[in-house]
């Protein structure tokens, strides 16, 4: 088959696969190996043709792209929070998982010893490809889920590094420790000078202009493949290190540019596992299947109850966390894609070594990537909600500004058992309305604080209510990100331009909550003539239409906010959205305390309250 016909196959089948995934909600990496398989050893459709070291020179530039966008995601500013078990779980954790793995490895697969160590060093890593989307679905708290990423993406490279240092040891002739220890150390030289250092000099050329903005990412993609390359020639593998460091750095300079390079680099990354779980499990064949035994189940078992749990008990002994971290910990540490490129590097690199039971490293290291991957994905979130590790359910509003309309607001969500957060950077506008119980978050909500600190996933919607319109529009776009766009709004500014081109266009700014033109003046000056923020529950005999002959013209006599449904869920109004309501459904809405047309309309809401 034509490589471009391959390349189409394989991307086509790795984006549906995860699509598919997130529709049935299971981990994307699951189906994507159950596709690479059906597509590999079951059908034969895929044969690329291509030697084992090609392949893998391949499949290792695609993991330095992966490897780098997680380094990017890495904040220094967490690690004030939970530094103590980041060292933990980064410094002590990876040699004592290399050690009981290899024991389990040897003693209960039936492996040789230099098999083994190599198997236990492949298994250091967890994958921030498998982690970050399992925080996302699981809703992690911060400060939890903070712990899981540092781990994930640090002890990549560190596995790997380490299955590189065990394979020269018992491979190359005359090795010993003095040539292991000297691998390490330009191991770290090659990522210091041709990561760290040359993610700093990166950044800094690109503070001063000196690459147009529009060459900046790919730019960037082509200087960290090369970093990669040039580092692999120095020592081998030393690359996944080198290019880790260099997101690390890159992630933390103060770049104008963070965000798009970050944005860039994760819808490559997307394309990247697309293409790389469906390639790896294909290259498997039915024999090596074959030597998948109960010896080998019971090594899988082993590594999900005693290697980890053992791990990370005397990683974190006498260490200042809690015991609710340290029994997530103990339990979540899936396998992902750096762990199966490495054991198919290795693998038949060392079959052609004289080790011939290091054919069953891909197949056991694709066993214990579905098995940890199913059963820590699965589990990740009613565990975090038991142990109180979670967010709340997903199903509420982030209110910008504080106002006396947004403590109206929030005070009638609050009555209906809907979570609201108000955030201001003024202590005294948020003043009564943290008085009245309401959870506020007084900052900047565009800072780096509130970024780490502000536990916002339990939150589905941001209302930006200042009386800035372009700092409405700033946050929304900000936040779209998080939140989706579609669940940004903000206020219609207090006076537009009557000429269509001189207006924020929907792409710079949220979508308009409410009726336009519904500005933050109108609400404050209606507010000081009594309107109110009231609900009404809609029946069968009472709907929307009815409600609307009630009260009257809509903006002019009142405004409709957003409804809650049944089951609590909370729905913006804007009319640049569909909006749906029902029988059963309570809406929300601004007007005078008795409706402008109360006296003409004699049916009675269901339900009503001011």
């Amino acid at each position: 088959m034509h490589i471009a016909t391959l390349l189409l196959i394989m991307m086509s089948a790795g984006l549906a696969s995860q699509w598919l995934a997130w529709r049935i909600h299971l981990p994307a990496i699951v189906v994507l190996i159950t596709s690479g398989l059906l597509l590999g050893p079951v059908s034969g459709v895929i044969d690329l043709g291509l030697s084992q070291t090609e392949l893998t020179e391949l499949i290792g530039l695609g993991v330095a792209i992966i490897l780098f966008e997680g380094g990017m995601d890495l904040r220094l500013g967490e690690v004030r929070r939970v530094g103590h078990g980041v060292g933990r779980l980064t410094i002590l954790a990876p040699p004592l998982a290399w050690i009981f793995g290899t024991l389990a490895a040897h003693y209960i697969a039936g492996l040789s010893w230099p098999v083994s160590w190599v198997l236990g060093a492949i298994l250091v890593v967890t994958g921030p490809t498998v982690i970050l989307p399992l925080l996302r679905q699981a809703r992690l708290n911060k400060k939890s889920a903070s712990l899981l990423k540092w781990e994930g993406i640090v002890n990549d490279p560190v596995g790997v590094l380490l299955a590189v240092l065990t394979f020269q040891y018992f491979t190359y002739v005359n090795s010993g420790w003095q040539q292991a220890f000297s691998g390490l150390g330009m191991a770290i030289f090659a990522a210091a000078v041709f990561g760290g250092l040359g993610g700093w000099v990166t950044g800094w050329l690109y503070r001063r202009g000196s690459v147009p903005s529009h060459m900046k990412p790919p730019a960037l993609m082509v200087h960290v493949l090369a970093a990669y390359w040039v580092s692999n020639l120095v020592q081998h593998e030393a690359g996944l290190l080198t290019v880790t460091l260099m997101g690390l750095v890159l992630g933390n300079m103060k770049l104008v540019e963070r965000e798009a390079l970050r944005q860039f680099k994760e819808n490559l990354t997307i394309v990247l596992l697309a293409v790389l779980f469906i390639v790896i499990p294909s290259q498997l064949k039915v024999s090596q299947l074959d030597l998948l035994n109960w010896r080998v189940v019971a090594f899988v078992l082993a590594v999900l109850l005693l290697v980890r749990p053992l791990t990370i008990a005397l990683a974190t002994l006498g260490a200042p966390m809690r015991g609710k971290d340290k029994l997530l910990l103990a339990w979540i540490a899936p396998r992902g894609i750096v762990a199966a490129a490495t054991a198919g590097i290795f693998g038949p690199a060392m079959v052609a070594a004289g080790y011939p039971d290091a054919e069953a490293l891909l197949p056991i290291v694709f066993l214990i990537i579905i098995a940890t991957v199913l059963a820590h994905g699965l589990t990740l979130g009613p565990l975090a909600r038991k142990m109180s590790l979670a967010a709340e359910e997903e199903n509420g509003l982030l209110i910008v500004g504080a106002s006396p309309w947004t403590q109206a607001l929030a005070q009638t969500l609050k009555k209906l058992e809907v979570d609201v957060v108000v955030a201001d950077g003024s202590y005294q506008r948020l003043k009564p309305i943290r008085m009245d119980g309401i959870k506020v978050y007084y900052g900047e909500i565009l800072s780096e604080h509130a970024e780490q600190e502000l536990e916002d996933e339990h939150l589905s919607f941001v209302l930006c209510a200042t009386d800035n319109h372009f700092y409405n529009a700033l946050v929304c776009k900000a936040q779209g990100a998080e939140f989706g766009h579609h669940r940004t709004f903000q206020l219609a500014p207090h006076q537009e331009s009557g000429q269509e081109q001189k207006r924020l266009t929907l792409q710079q700014r949220g979508y308009f909550a409410f009726e336009p033109p519904t500005d933050f003046y109108t609400l404050e000056q209606r507010l000081r003539d009594g309107w109110t923020v009231q609900t009404t529950r809609l029946s069968k005999d009472f709907d929307l239409d009815r409600l609307k002959n009630r009260l009257g013209e809509l903006d002019k006599d009142w405004l409709l906010i957003g409804s809650v449904s049944p089951q609590g869920e909370l729905q913006v109004y804007s009319s640049e959205q569909p909006f749906k309501s029902a029988a059963g459904w309570t809406l929300l809405y601004f007007s005078p305390e008795n409706g402008s047309k109360a006296q003409t309309d004699t049916l009675k809401p269901a339900d009503e309250s001011a």
